[in-house]
């Protein structure tokens, strides 16, 4: 990884700002008895058909124990800046999917977000931080990607990429 200082400080502050966003995610999730994706998503629009099969009393358990906990772990990925080849793709499909949760064609959330709103400026975050090897940027990919064990085993090899 061959980048200037301000580069490397710049993707540290971009690792550590999303990973906060998940890990505060996961706090609201994780932690609170009860917590159910069913109630966000039976009040989608454009894709409502789409995101209803997902608040049915089997699968919603399923979902929200995925998207709590998938919170959790890419928030301490990113943090940690290990496996952030990993971590970062789950967190670009999170965003996709959100971002269409919250459609109202063409408007996003509200009428201020037309098409585009912070989820796919999230999204593009995270692929740049997949781009650039940002857990090499002051991160623990760094260090893990010398490691023997990591070194021996392809899919470690190419997570701390």
């Amino acid at each position: 990884m061959s980048t200037s200082v301000t580069e490397r400080i710049i993707l540290l502050l971009l690792r550590l700002s999303l990973g906060w966003v998940f890990l505060y995610a996961a706090s609201h999730q994780v932690f609170a008895p009860g917590w159910s994706i069913a109630g966000f998503l039976q009040h989608t629009k454009t894709f409502h058909d789409l995101f209803a099969v997902f608040t049915g009393s089997a699968m919603a358990p399923v979902f929200s124990f995925l998207v709590a906990w998938g919170h959790l772990l890419i928030g301490l990925s990113l943090i940690l800046g290990l496996a952030v080849r990993l971590s970062a793709p789950f967190g670009i499909l999170l965003m996709i999917l959100y971002w269409m949760a919250h459609m109202d064609f063409p408007y996003i959330g509200d009428k201020n977000s037309f098409i585009v709103d912070f989820h796919i400026v999230y999204a593009l975050v995270l692929w740049l931080l997949i781009v650039r090897q940002a857990g090499h940027a002051w991160g623990l990919d760094a260090w893990a990607k010398n490691q023997d064990f990591i070194t021996g085993n392809r899919f470690l090899n190419w997570a701390t990429g």
